[in-house]
C-alpha cells in the first residue's frame, strides 16, 4: 500500500484544514478511506442503537496538486485507515504558512500519516517541519462496515437556515435542556423546540424551501403536517460548527421519531450526518 499527496494551493490547504477540523469536532476517531478519486471520512455509528453516523466525501482533485495511491490490490484499489482527526488537524493548522504540504503513508514505530512542509524563517530561509500522525490499517474483512450508508426513506426534507443562525439558537437552548425537538414540514417550515416541566421555547423558521426528491414518503405527506424527532443537543451542536466547511446548501431529512439526517453540500465536499432520535 502506498499513498502520497501534495497540496500547493493555499486556498485548497485552508479548505482541507477546515474540513478536517470540522470532522474533529464530530468524532474522536473515524476511518479515512483513500481511493484513486476520492477521500472519505467515515463514522459507522449504529444509529438504530443510539450511535451517530457520518459520511464525508471529498474529490481529491479539488484539493491535491499531486495525488498517488496504490491500494491493497488492483481489484481492491483502496486503503482504509483509522485515524484521530484532531491529530491530523493540528499539523494542518500549524502549516498554514507553508508553500506546500505533503502527506504520506509511512511506517515508523507504527503506521503513520506523515505531514511535512517547509516553513519560512525570519531570516528569509526555510526550515523543515514533520509531524507523524499514528493510524491503524483496517483489514479488508472489515471494509464492508465503511461503505456509503443508505439514506433512510424520510418523511420530510427541508433546506436548513444558515448554520450560524441555528448554532446561535441551539447554544441558547442547551442551557435549558439536553434534548431538542426538531420538526419540519413540506411547506418549508422548521421549528426548534425545548419542552420541559418548567419551560417551553420554540424558534420558528419559514420560507426555507424543500428539495425535490421526485417521490418517497415526504412527497406523499400533507404539506403542512409537521414531522418531528427529539435529538441530543450535545450531538447536534458540533455539526453546527460545519459553517467552517462553507456549505452552499444544507438540508435536513427527518424520519418521524427515528432519525435526523443532515447533509452539508459544497462544490467539492459532501458531509452527511445521522442523528438518532431519543425517546
Amino acid at each position: 500500500m502506498k499513498f502520497r499527496g501534495k497540496i500547493v494551493d493555499v486556498a485548497c490547504l485552508n479548505h482541507f484544514t477546515r474540513v478536517v477540523t470540522t470532522i474533529s469536532k464530530l468524532t474522536k476517531t473515524c476511518v479515512l478511506r483513500l481511493t484513486p478519486r476520492h477521500l472519505y471520512f467515515v463514522l459507522a455509528g449504529n444509529v438504530a442503537n443510539g450511535g451517530v453516523g457520518m459520511w464525508c466525501e471529498l474529490a481529491q482533485a479539488n484539493f491535491f496538486d499531486e495525488y498517488q495511491m496504490e491500494g491493497v490490490s488492483s481489484e481492491e484499489n483502496e486503503i482504509c485507515l483509522q485515524v484521530a482527526p484532531e491529530l491530523l488537524s493540528r499539523p494542518l493548522r500549524a502549516l498554514q504558512s507553508a508553500t506546500a504540504v505533503k502527506v504520506k503513508l509511512t511506517r515508523k514505530h507504527c503506521p503513520c500519516l506523515t505531514v511535512a512542509a517547509e516553513l519560512p524563517t525570519l531570516t528569509g530561509g526555510s526550515r523543515p517541519v514533520t509531524y507523524d500522525v499514528p493510524v491503524d490499517v483496517i483489514p479488508r474483512r472489515l471494509w464492508h462496515e465503511f461503505r456509503e450508508p443508505c439514506v433512510p426513506d424520510f418523511d420530510v426534507s427541508v433546506y436548513m437556515p444558515p448554520l450560524k443562525t441555528m448554532k446561535s439558537v441551539v447554544d441558547r437552548m442547551k442551557n435549558l435542556s439536553n434534548f431538542l425537538v426538531m420538526e419540519a414540514n413540506m411547506n418549508g417550515q422548521m421549528n426548534l423546540k425545548i419542552e420541559t416541566d418548567l419551560v417551553s421555547v420554540t424558534t420558528h423558521f419559514k420560507d426555507l424551501g424543500n428539495p425535490d426528491w421526485g417521490g418517497g414518503a415526504c412527497q406523499q405527506r400533507e404539506a403542512g403536517a409537521m414531522v418531528q424527532a427529539q435529538v441530543d443537543v450535545r450531538k447536534l451542536q458540533p455539526l453546527l460548527m460545519g459553517q467552517q466547511v462553507n456549505p452552499s446548501r444544507a438540508l435536513c431529512n427527518i424520519v418521524h421519531q427515528r432519525v435526523v439526517h443532515i447533509v452539508l453540500l459544497h462544490d467539492d465536499v459532501s458531509l452527511q450526518y445521522f442523528l438518532p432520535a431519543v425517546a
